[in-house]
């Protein structure tokens, strides 16, 4: 478990799956995610959920967003993890609407990142977001991302972002002194 400010991260678990469910069936996160909303039933959704739980990714580390009130809020994962290139890519969805807007997802994106960078020797972090949502671009540059440049992926365009272990550490000691 990984707690900072305003968030917990912790290991996700089954009873997450119902959470998850609503929230990748939904429209508007999915457009978020420049995806299409997931039209399977339940029990589908569940099995696969159940399976990946139990058998994980090795290059994925999938965490669940509480608030300090233990009420799922979202997912955050670091995932494409490489160890030869010392670097993984960042996501993260703050599912519950009464949530956005307030601090969660920098909060949870910052505690993500304490532990990446304290925690593993992954020394880049990159993510990529669509070039119009502007929130998530404010929300990652607030965190110490970077942009890196433009992709178009799927017929989407994104920008890609980036932050690097030295300076997120300068910056972590110039708040703590503060």
């Amino acid at each position: 478990m990984i707690t900072v400010n305003k968030v917990i991260l912790r290991k996700k678990t089954l009873s997450d799956a119902r959470d998850d469910y609503r929230w990748q069936k939904d429209a508007e996160l999915a457009r978020l995610d420049a995806g299409a909303p997931r039209n399977i039933s339940y029990a589908r959704f569940l099995a696969e959920y159940s399976f990946e739980l139990y058998y994980p990714l090795g290059d994925r580390r999938e965490f669940a967003i509480e608030s300090p009130v233990g009420v799922h809020i979202g997912n955050c994962v670091y995932y494409n993890i490489s160890i030869s290139r010392g670097e993984a890519e960042l996501g993260i969805i703050i599912g519950e609407r009464d949530y956005w807007g307030k601090g969660y997802g920098t909060a949870a994106i910052n505690a993500l990142l304490e532990h990446v960078f304290t925690h593993t020797g992954i020394n880049r972090v990159y993510l990529k977001t669509l070039d119009w949502n502007i929130r998530a671009q404010r929300c990652f540059a607030k965190c110490g991302f970077k942009p890196a440049g433009n992709l178009v992926k799927n017929g989407y365009n994104f920008v890609s972002m980036e932050l690097y272990r030295h300076p997120w550490q300068t910056e972590q000691r110039e708040q703590s002194r503060d």
